[in-house]
């Protein structure tokens, strides 16, 4: 009884060389079909992406395993995905020409506080979710964005107007405040007997 079930879990269904090549044609399909559809895909900007991103994944697991579910399938598949994804990071660092064609470039969305809408238009993103963005990393309003870069990996780099209002009106504040002591200072010496 025992036999059969430690046969089943570790006997593989398929050649070793077919589960090995399933996951390479599936990870390559994937890459390309990301870079295809956009840097938007990796941004996780809304719950659509993620429902795609959760279905592709759902929808390539047979693709990847075959008619195999054996547990050294599942070793097998799973190392060579994590091996191709560390070969192909690395052949990537090394080529920069083929890093940029499949990752692309950053595209400025917002420049000297004016939005680009077409660099929008072409990455699918909405001026709701571009502020939703400049939201999460801290800043209350587009106006207060000098600059929103949408990188290659997905994400939306903001950085402020210098100095951002509420700076401006601390550093007034404190220059008052150092004005003031300064003077109090001057009063204490003149009112202090000698």
């Amino acid at each position: 009884m025992h036999s059969v079930t430690l046969t089943n879990m570790f006997h593989l269904g398929v050649p070793v060389l077919e589960k090995i090549l399933r996951p390479i044609v599936v990870y390559f399909f994937i890459v390309v079909g990301f870079r295809l559809a956009g840097k938007r895909e990796l941004a996780q900007l809304n719950p659509f992406d993620l429902i795609v991103l959760l279905t592709i994944s759902n929808t390539v697991q047979n693709a990847i395993i075959g008619d195999d579910n054996s547990v050294t399938g599942g070793l097998v598949g799973a190392s060579t995905l994590l091996l191709i994804n560390y070969l192909f990071v690395r052949f990537l660092y090394s080529h920069k020409k083929v890093d940029v064609l499949v990752e692309g470039n950053p595209d400025v969305l917002l420049s000297k506080g004016k939005i680009h809408k077409d660099r929008l238009d072409k990455n699918l993103i909405t001026e709701a979710e571009l502020l939703a963005a400049a939201h999460r990393q801290g800043f209350g309003s587009l106006e207060e964005v000098d600059k929103a870069v949408l990188d290659p990996g997905g994400t939306i780099s903001f950085s402020g107007k210098k100095p951002a209002p509420d700076e401006s009106r601390h550093h007034e504040l404190l220059k008052k405040l150092n004005e003031l002591s300064r003077d109090l200072a001057a009063l204490r010496q003149g009112l202090e007997p000698r």
